[in-house]
């Protein structure tokens, strides 16, 4: 049983950016391939940063569907593609992710738990639910194409915020799990999108208690 505190886990999500700067766990193993980035952490912790080039929001964020060469935007996305679980997910993410698990399948690792950002948050959704481990995502985009729960949905949480347009697209995809949608006190009207920005909900909400204090199981 591995459960994370709602803070430690958003420490990590920014550290990942940058991964000498993660300290405990240690890290493993990373991948750095085809424009995806992961790490394993000491105990099977999987750690996902989100989008740090141009070069993945044309592979993954803003194609839905791939069509040879030609991008789609996401706001005329309508496709979807079935993944090793069985649910269909948006086809970049999906493309994301899948890197990712042919990565962990080499390594003969299942993680025991998984934490992600903005891209890595999309992906942390659909990992969750292949793996069946508990994760916590952080400015999450929406990967799932079906409106209803999915056989272990539940096992995912998601921290958005309100002054976020991350979270709001795809817009004809839906969240995994358990979603907590805040309204910071400092609602920003500027891209409120980095890992720093969701820091501050955390602390701020330990006056509200409106979030989770821990995660997991």
């Amino acid at each position: 049983m591995t459960i994370y505190r709602l803070r430690d886990a958003a420490t990590l999500a920014e550290a990942c950016y940058k991964a000498e700067r993660i300290i405990k766990p240690p890290v493993i193993k990373s991948l750095d391939h085809d424009d995806v980035q992961a790490h394993l952490l000491k105990g099977n912790i999987l750690l996902l940063p989100g989008s740090n080039s141009v070069r993945d929001y044309v592979k993954f964020n803003l194609r839905p569907l791939r069509l040879g060469d030609q991008p789609l935007v996401l706001k005329t996305a309508t496709s979807a593609e079935k993944g090793a679980s069985g649910t269909k997910w948006h086809q970049g993410f999906l493309r994301y992710s899948i890197v990712i698990f042919d990565w962990l399948k080499r390594e003969s690792v299942k993680p025991k738990y998984i934490i992600g950002h903005s891209l890595g948050a999309a992906a942390a959704q659909i990992l969750s639910k292949t793996y069946n481990a508990p994760a916590i995502g952080f400015a999450a985009p929406r990967p799932k194409w079906s409106k209803h729960g999915v056989v272990q949905d539940g096992r995912c949480l998601l921290v958005n915020r309100t002054d976020d347009p991350v979270p709001r697209v795809p817009s004809a995809y839906h969240h995994m799990g358990k979603t907590k949608l805040y309204k910071s006190e400092k609602h920003r009207t500027i891209f409120a999108h980095s890992m720093s920005h969701y820091i501050k909900i955390i602390e701020e909400d330990n006056k509200f208690k409106t979030l989770p204090e821990t995660w997991g199981g």
